[in-house]
Parts: structure tokens; C-alpha cells; sequence
């Protein structure tokens, strides 16, 4: 199928494009660029640098897709940015490639809604079906992972992990890794429980989520060390496998865990 180009538009003849691709008024799209079959720019967005946009991917107005990283210690390497499949990437919003201080790329999931002015810093790791809310800003080297709701005006420090199933709470400023299945909110971020809705709704039985209930009461409000509660969960809950994800997840913590609110 042919492509639909406006005439304002500016399409570096070696960009590559897929079947049905649509550029709209006004848009820029760079030499190194790469748009999947499907692929939907609204006007007035630039994709540029080494950029691929997955099948279905549609831009809306004033993106900015690849540009160069907001990091001083860039200077024109050839970093990349791949970006998936069914992503929705609305107005304002800025994501960057990778840089040599890393692994050189940005990689974004599939089927994840970027709301308007929210930012996807460099090296950046995002997983699919997420849900970023307006203004959301991730810094250099973040990790988020699948099926994550992200509130409005959220900020994620560097290299920080999010893990399955969290909710982060609108306005929360996020410092440690927040674990799979839990809540967080607040300036610092605490935790303040499980995300039984986005379970229940993930299609999680019940004893599942009694099972992260239990985990995470034994882990984040019980009293001793952090460690001590860590080393002593019931082999019961340890040995089921949504639980070892979570472990797996605070074991591999190099920030530190977010901890639990006591209020």
C-alpha cells in the first residue's frame, strides 16, 4: 500500500518506510529514521536520529522522537532509539536515544500510551502495556517493566526500577525501586500497599493476590530488618512463582527498595 506524505512535510529520501505509512503537515522525519507499516505521524512532529517506530505506532503534534539525548556528556555518537508496536505518543511528549555511558540505545516496548508532556530520558528501558500519564518524566537509565500505571507529573530518579503491575500515585517523586505488584506515592515515594485492582483486572486469582498480600506484609510492615523479614518469608509463599518474581526483583535492587508508609 502507498504512503500519504503531505506536501509540507519533509521526508529525508533515505528514511525507510513501511506500507500505509502517513506523514502529517509539517512533520519531519530524519535519514536514519525507520517508520513501520501503519505508522501514523500527526502534523508538526519530528522523528529524527537512528529511529525505529514499530508497526501501527501513531505520533501526535509537537513530538519530538529521537533528537539528541539532554545528557553534557553527549556528543553526536550513533545511539539509537527502537520503539515498538500500537504505541500511542501524544502531544509534547520527548523520548531520547541512548548513550555511549550505557548500552547506546532506548528501547520502548509495545502498546504503551505516552499522555501529553511526558518525557522518556536516554537508556531508558520501558516494557509494554504501560501507562504514562501527563508530564510523567523518566530520567537517564530508568527501567520500567509491563503493565504499569504511572500518575500525572510523576518523576522517576536515575536508574530506578518500576516492576510489573505497580501504580504510581500522581505527584510522587520516585527515589528506590518500587517492587512488582505494589502502590507508591508520595514526595519521597513510600509504599502504600498492593495494586489489587490492576491484579484483579491482569486476571490474577484471589489466592494470588492474598499470596502478594501476605508477601508484602511480611516484607514491608513487619518489624526487624529489612533483610531478617527478607531471609525468613514462609518457603510456602517463597516458592510460588508470582512471588519469586517479586524476590527476584528486590535481590537484583542496586538503588535500594522503596519502603513502606507507617501512617
Amino acid at each position: 500500500m502507498s504512503c500519504k506524505i503531505h506536501p509540507s512535510a519533509i521526508v529525508d529520501p533515505a528514511a525507510e518506510l513501511g506500507d500505509d505509512v502517513s506523514v502529517g503537515a509539517y512533520s519531519v522525519i530524519g535519514p536514519n529514521v525507520q517508520l513501520g507499516a501503519g505508522v501514523r505521524i500527526h502534523p508538526h512532529v519530528v522523528v529524527d536520529g537512528y529511529t525505529t517506530l514499530g508497526d501501527q505506532t501513531e505520533v501526535f503534534p509537537f513530538a519530538s522522537i529521537g533528537t539528541a539525548p539532554q545528557d553534557l556528556k553527549f556528543h553526536g555518537e550513533k545511539s539509537t532509539l527502537v520503539i515498538g508496536k500500537k504505541n500511542k505518543i501524544r502531544e509534547y511528549v520527548t523520548i531520547q536515544p541512548g548513550t555511549e555511558h550505557a548500552t547506546m540505545t532506548t528501547i520502548v516496548g509495545d502498546n504503551n500510551l505516552f499522555m501529553a508532556s511526558s518525557h522518556i530520558g536516554h537508556d531508558c528501558r520501558v516494557g509494554s502495556n504501560n501507562v504514562f500519564a501527563n508530564s510523567v518524566a523518566l530520567a537517564g537509565h530508568v527501567t520500567v517493566m509491563n503493565n504499569i500505571i504511572v500518575g500525572g507529573l510523576v518523576g522517576i530518579h536515575q536508574y530506578v526500577r518500576i516492576g510489573d503491575f505497580v501504580m504510581l500515585s500522581g505527584g510522587s517523586m520516585v527515589g528506590h525501586d518500587v517492587p512488582p505488584y505494589c502502590i507508591a506515592q508520595g514526595d519521597r515515594c513510600f509504599l502504600r500497599g498492593i495494586n489489587t485492582i490492576g491484579l484483579g483486572r491482569a486476571g490474577f486469582s484471589e489466592e494470588q493476590i492474598s499470596d502478594v498480600r501476605k508477601t508484602y506484609r511480611l516484607l514491608f510492615m513487619g518489624s526487624g530488618k529489612f533483610e531478617t523479614r527478607l531471609a525468613n518469608l514462609p518457603v510456602e509463599l517463597r516458592d510460588k512463582e508470582h512471588i519469586q518474581a517479586m524476590l527476584n526483583f528486590i535481590q537484583g535492587s542496586e538503588r535500594g527498595v522503596s519502603t513502606a508508609a507507617r501512617h
